[in-house]
């Protein structure tokens, strides 16, 4: 790994230091600062947390908030909770990822849009729901979709 890439993540990690249970702030700060955490980020974290790359590799990959590639230039979020499924969001969702060409967690290939899942936005009245890069978005259905994505592209 080159130098300039540790010292870089050593500088973002080291206001979280002398947290107690450093780990998913420091993590988060490394997302922010990168769009996702670099492989070469696990060894330099390891190291500075005392924890074991293993330990520092399952966070990353168990939560869902963690990217370990870039995410595409517009992040669609649809709601996969129940209010929003008994309002039609697998049918909304099934229609972006047809119209995209991709799957959960998956960017398509010009780099524009990854679809992702998120698990109950708080907005169950005005379901279905999701988020265009952190903008909320109710009352989905294909149409508005649509305009959402010819927009994103």
């Amino acid at each position: 790994m080159p130098q300039t890439i540790a010292g870089r993540i050593e500088e973002i990690i080291a206001p979280y230091l002398s947290l107690e249970g450093p780990a998913m702030p420091t993590l988060h700060a490394v997302q922010a600062a990168y769009g996702f955490v670099p492989d070469a980020a696990v060894p330099v974290v390891a190291l500075a947390l005392n924890l074991s790359r293993a330990e520092v590799h399952g966070l990353v990959s168990f939560y869902h908030d963690f990217r370990r590639e870039p995410a595409g230039r517009t992040v669609l979020r649809l709601c996969r909770a129940e209010a929003c499924q008994a309002r039609g969001a697998e049918r909304v969702a099934a229609h972006a990822a047809a119209a995209l060409g991709v799957g959960w967690h998956e960017t398509t290939p010009d780099g524009a849009i990854t679809l992702e899942p998120v698990f109950c936005l708080g907005l169950c009245a005005a379901a279905p729901c999701g988020t265009v890069n952190e903008r909320t978005v109710a009352r989905l259905d294909e149409a508005r979709l649509d305009a959402i994505l010819e927009a994103a592209r």
